[in-house]
């Protein structure tokens, strides 16, 4: 399995109302210095509809200036769906990230 599937495998893995970061996604995949990796990987993702990459945020918990798929609003909304909350910054709320 190449990085790339192994990174679309993790994503795969969180659940709906909930976050994760690149770097937990890294982390996740056994390499914490492929968060760049993994930005890229959710940029080309060739399967959106199952490999949820809108879920997939920064450490901050700031949402991806040019979401792959539609813009920031689209990520947002489809997080809102979800149940994400996001604090006054636009930023997702810490207790809906995964544990990692």
């Amino acid at each position: 399995m190449n990085t790339f599937e192994q990174i679309y495998m993790v994503v795969q893995t969180v659940p709906k109302g909930k976050v994760a970061s690149y770097g937990q996604i890294a982390r996740l995949v056994g390499n914490p210095r492929l968060s760049r990796a993994v930005g890229y990987a959710l940029h080309v993702n060739p399967d959106p509809e199952h490999i949820p990459c809108y879920r997939i945020v920064d450490r901050f918990g700031n949402l991806a200036p040019s979401f792959a798929f539609g813009g920031e609003n689209v990520q947002r909304d489809l997080l809102r769906a979800e149940g994400v909350g996001f604090d006054e910054n636009g930023r997702v709320r810490r207790e809906f990230f995964i544990e990692a």
